[in-house]
């Protein structure tokens, strides 16, 4: 099969180009290489993919509505996309929102756009967040909570995009899943999230701001867990039922979230190095905690996570003295 994948050379992006080729799959990669971080990390990761026979890059915008008509012109026989572009981050939203609502919105309605003239498409998986949940108190976050009140444009921007696949679907038959994705970390990861944050920091001898003071609960999903999620979703569309749209959406986590201070812990045991702590209010935009219930991506998908914090906090630290050289 030959499948789409947006945001290629992003962290998720990358790795599950990587997983689909590994399993006999061709891969066009599309991605516009922004500078929200480091291109150096996001070229580098390309260049592995570049590697493969079965991979396509094209570098284009999808925002942009003539790139992406051009770009569909050239989709006939791909099966699936994966469409994992956006433009991330939570923080940021507060500085710069209306790249939230061209890239998160305009350029997941042209996927849409895009999905609906595609012959031989048989599933969309796109990425949702588990930001939709905001201000959330029931625990853990289930699918079938409301989501009504999100505290950060970026959550808001995926509970859009999620309304929009389901308008979509119910209009057009396009089978879509949205995966809410907790807290993906791993090799190849984002340095804007704080555990690649954390990482630096202590290696550098910086000072971390521990946020809430330290109050906080992450669940962390390991980044070959989160991949086998949508390889999962992938190859599982969802059908119409009793008139409802083709439509899903599922919380890709660990189910098992851990107390800030000592995540902050396994990171210093896994460099060898202790931190400098600086205890700082909570940050507008976050949220206390984070809980997936993973319920239902187990029951429909057979999503089971297998890689525990413990174990890998030890891999992303070691890849990252291999990649920084320290």
């Amino acid at each position: 099969m030959t499948i789409l994948v947006t945001g290629v050379a992003g962290f998720i992006g990358y790795h599950v180009a990587e997983a689909l080729m590994a399993r006999g799959d061709d891969v066009i990669g599309v991605d516009n290489l922004n500078e929200y971080y480091d291109v150096a990390l996001k070229k580098a990761r390309l260049d592995r993919l570049e590697t493969h026979h079965g991979f396509t890059f094209k570098r284009l915008d999808i925002a942009d509505e003539g790139a992406m008509a051009a770009l569909s012109r050239g989709l006939g026989g791909v099966t699936g996309v994966v469409h994992l572009a956006a433009q991330a981050g939570i923080r940021y939203s507060l500085i710069n929102p209306q790249a939230y609502v061209r890239d998160n919105i305009g350029g997941h309605l042209n996927i849409l756009e895009t999905c609906r003239h595609m012959e031989d498409l048989r599933h969309l998986v796109y990425a949702s967040s588990s930001s939709v949940y905001g201000t959330n108190q029931k625990q853990p976050y289930s699918e079938e909570d409301p989501v009504e009140r999100p505290v950060s444009l970026y959550g808001a921007s995926k509970k859009a995009d999620e309304l929009i696949s389901h308008t979509y679907s119910h209009l057009y038959g396009i089978p879509a899943t949205g995966l809410r994705f907790f807290t993906v970390y791993g090799p190849w990861g984002r340095p804007d999230m704080a555990y690649y944050a954390f990482t630096e920091a202590i290696f550098r001898g910086e000072t971390i701001h521990v946020f809430n003071h330290g109050d906080m609960r992450r669940d962390f999903t390991y980044i070959d867990d989160a991949v086998a999620g949508v390889l999962a979703a992938l190859d599982r569309p969802p059908e119409s039922a009793d008139g409802a749209a083709p439509h899903r959406v599922y919380n890709i986590g660990n189910n098992q979230p851990v107390e800030l201070l000592r995540f902050i812990e396994m990171i210093e045991q896994a460099a060898g190095r202790k931190a400098d702590l600086k205890m700082a209010p909570m940050q507008p935009g976050d949220v206390k905690e984070t809980y997936a219930d993973i319920t239902a991506a187990g029951r429909d998908l057979g999503f089971k996570p297998t890689t525990s914090l413990t174990a890998g906090i030890p891999l992303f630290v070691r890849w990252y003295r291999d990649y920084h050289g320290c």
